[in-house]
Parts: C-alpha cells; sequence; structure tokens
C-alpha cells in the first residue's frame, strides 16, 4: 500500500496514548487498519510530567498499531489538547492580485498569514489557524472563496496558541519515539467531527468531554467553534475519592469506577455484593454499588458545577438549542446523564454515540475524530519551527544518552 494513501493520529491522553491508522474511502469514510493502545504513565491533567515514560507509551501504542496493520508508521497528526491551548479571534485582509481578480489558493495563503499578525506573550506559539469565514468585498459566510471574483479578500480566523514549553515537549516526545509530525489538530475539533450533528453546530451546543485529568467544555455555535475552556478536574478525581474513601489502591478504584460506579445515587443497588481488600489488611469485605456512589455524586456533581458556572463565563447561563453532548470516559458511567440535566435544569442532554465503520469502542473516539477532520480540512502545521526529521526506533539508553548530549551540546 503506497504510505500517501492512509492517514495516522495519535492522541496522547492522561490515562492512555492511543493511535489509529486510516485508509480514506470514495464515499468520505475512514477505513480504519489499525489501532493501538498504551497506558500513558508520563501525562499529569493534559501536561507531560515525564518525557522518558512518554516516549515510551507512544512507541509501544505506534509498535501495536503497526502490528494490527502491517505498515510502517513514519508520521503522523496529533491530538492538541490541555490546559495550556487558547484561542483568539482575528481577522486577515489582502487585495486579490490577478488582473481578472478571481481568486487563487495562493490569495488564500496570503490572506491566512495576514491574520497571523497578532500580539503574543513571549512564552506562547501559534499552533493552528481555523479559517471560520471568507469575506469577499464584503460578502461574508463564504467557505471556500476560491474561483469568485473579487477586489478585497478577508478571513475571520480563530487562533489557536499554546505555551510554548508545553508545545515542545509533545513534539519532543513524538520525535523521540520515531514519529514525525504531520500536523496538530485542536482535540475539540477532533471530537465534534464524530460526536456531532451538523445541525447540532447550527444551533447552537456545548460539548463537555470528561477525560482522566481535565474536563474540557467547547461551544459550537452557527457551525463553527465559538469558545474552548479546559479545568483540571477529571476522572482521576474520582478514582481518588474512591481510593481514599474505602482504603484501596488506586488501580483497585479505577477498576470499581469503570465496573460498578454510578453516578446517581438514588440508581444505584444497595446490596453489599463487590468485594474489596483495603490497604493493610488480607481480609475480603463486601460494599454495594450505594456506598461507592456516596463517593462518586459529589465529585460528579462538582464538575457539573464547575462546567456550569465556566459556560456562565462564556455568555451562557442555560444551555444553547441543542443542549449539551457529554463525552469522555466519565460520560460512560451510569446516571451520569441524569446528574447533568439536574445541574444544567434541561433535558437537552445526551451521552455522544460513537460507531464508525465498525468500531463502536469509544475509547478511540478523538484518535478516529482526527483522522475524520485530517481527511475534509488537510490542516498544515504552523509552528515556527518544524519537528525534526528522525528514525524510527525505540527509546534504547544508546538513544537517551545521544538525546542528552545533544540537549547539552545545544
Amino acid at each position: 500500500m503506497n504510505r500517501k494513501s492512509f492517514l495516522v493520529g495519535i492522541d496522547v491522553g492522561t490515562a492512555e496514548v492511543r493511535v489509529a491508522l486510516g485508509e480514506p474511502r470514495p464515499d468520505g469514510t475512514i477505513n480504519i487498519i489499525g489501532l493501538g493502545l498504551s497506558p500513558s504513565d508520563g501525562v499529569r491533567k493534559g501536561v507531560i510530567v515525564d518525557l522518558e515514560k512518554t516516549v515510551e507509551s507512544i512507541f509501544t501504542a505506534v509498535e501495536e498499531a503497526e502490528r494490527m496493520a502491517g505498515i510502517k508508521i513514519d508520521s503522523a497528526y496529533i491530538a492538541l489538547k490541555g490546559l495550556n491551548i487558547e484561542l483568539i479571534n482575528n481577522r486577515g485582509v489582502v487585495a486579490v492580485t490577478a488582473e481578472d481578480r478571481e481568486i487563487h489558493e495562493e490569495d488564500l495563503e496570503r490572506v491566512m498569514q495576514a491574520s497571523r499578525v497578532v500580539a503574543l506573550p513571549m512564552d506562547r506559539e501559534i499552533v493552528d489557524i481555523i479559517p471560520r469565514e471568507f469575506i469577499v468585498d464584503g460578502f461574508d459566510g463564504i467557505k471556500d472563496p476560491v474561483g469568485m471574483l473579487g477586489v478585497r479578500l478577508e478571513v475571520d480566523a480563530q487562533i489557536v496558541t499554546s505555551l510554548i514549553t508545553s508545545l515542545h515537549n509533545l513534539l519532543r516526545c513524538v520525535n523521540r519515539a520515531g514519529v514525525n509530525i504531520d500536523g496538530l489538530v485542536l482535540q475539540a475539533m477532533a471530537n465534534s467531527e464524530v460526536s456531532l450533528s451538523s445541525d447540532e453546530k447550527d444551533l447552537g451546543v456545548f460539548l463537555i468531554d470528561i477525560g482522566s485529568g481535565t474536563t474540557e467544555i467547547a461551544l459550537f455555535q452557527y457551525g463553527k467553534l465559538q469558545q474552548l475552556k479546559v479545568f483540571p478536574i477529571g476522572g482521576d478525581h474520582i478514582t481518588t475519592d474512591l481510593a481514599a474513601g474505602l482504603r484501596i489502591n488506586h488501580y483497585k478504584a479505577e477498576e470499581l469506577k469503570k465496573e460498578h460506579g454510578t453516578a446517581l445515587l438514588s440508581m444505584a443497588e444497595s446490596e453489599p455484593k463487590i468485594e474489596i481488600k483495603t490497604v493493610g489488611s488480607h481480609e475480603l469485605r463486601l460494599v454495594s454499588e450505594r456506598e461507592l456512589s456516596s463517593y462518586i455524586e459529589p465529585r460528579v456533581e462538582e464538575i457539573f458545577q464547575i462546567t456550569r458556572e465556566e459556560m456562565a463565563k462564556m455568555g451562557c447561563p442555560y444551555l444553547p438549542p441543542a443542549g449539551a453532548v457529554l463525552r469522555g470516559g466519565v460520560s460512560r458511567m451510569k446516571g451520569i446523564v441524569e446528574v447533568a440535566r439536574h445541574t444544567f435544569e434541561s433535558d437537552q442532554v445526551r451521552t455522544a454515540e460513537f460507531d464508525v465503520v465498525g468500531i463502536k469502542n469509544p475509547t478511540y473516539s478523538t484518535v478516529v475524530g482526527l483522522l475524520y477532520y485530517v481527511q475534509r480540512h488537510q490542516p498544515r502545521m504552523h509552528i515556527q519551527e518544524q519537528s525534526k526529521k528522525v528514525k524510527k526506533g525505540g527509546p534504547s539508553l544508546w538513544q537517551r544518552i545521544k538525546d542528552w548530549l545533544t540537549d547539552i551540546v545545544d
């Protein structure tokens, strides 16, 4: 198979690193031929805290996807997420230079570059530019002006920026895992491709992604991403509450949350039939779903209460017409929709459905959505310094020594 005939996406999350390899089809769908999954031990609350562990996690997930597909992965698109992302709305204006006043691809490139002219703090860098609409001679709402006639071309663009340190730590980890970077895609845009309908985006909807370390709130309206907010509370906080309350280790608490967790106390069974072993004891004891829910429900309510406060800051004290869509690992918990509806005082809340070309495991929804976004929008690298090209190879001791010496020399 030709290397250019398939796309690769990597999602470096707080809990797991996910890799998807797919082949675009003529009908607009993507045939997923390779998937990879690995625990993410070097990331906390969406921020890389251990480079070596993150490199190993990426390398392991990439290897698994390669074995499944029987194809070597040289480069990939990366999902961009975390607390360090900020959006800036800006406009670019250029004059159409062709004698016949026809707008060409070169004019689009120039107007996009013009939109980059914005004052940024020294510690931030432009990662991506998302065109919201084009304006030709005062006529707005244009999605693709190529081929049209005009004198003045404008773009209403959304500038995605990130802290330089966190961005380049991510790029470095991917490179050291032996993968070059084709481009960066905002996680909210990737999630919207497989979680929201076009009607929901037009009417107005909140996409709430409750991950392991963070919760991301994205407001879509008029078909475009309007605002984005991330705060550092997620599923790991529920796990920590369970571990402390029941006096069990973190791994057992995570297992209990996934298998028996209920977000609403009134929906939990009261019969003690779940075996646990407390730290420092060799005896088993039985707990009920209701006891687990007594630790889970307050934290879930807190997450949604903070979410509602952030919505109000965005100018939406109440849900927009299309309501809210929940996604992420916590969203699969029993009773989560009922708690959200009570907190938001609205019945317009649902859980995102995921069923893409036979893949029903929502674990891969972000990385598969990333592939669909790339296929439809073809994002490019906008960071000022392209990532270095590296040879495929694992994070061996010799490689780590060479990287360390290189850092010293630099």
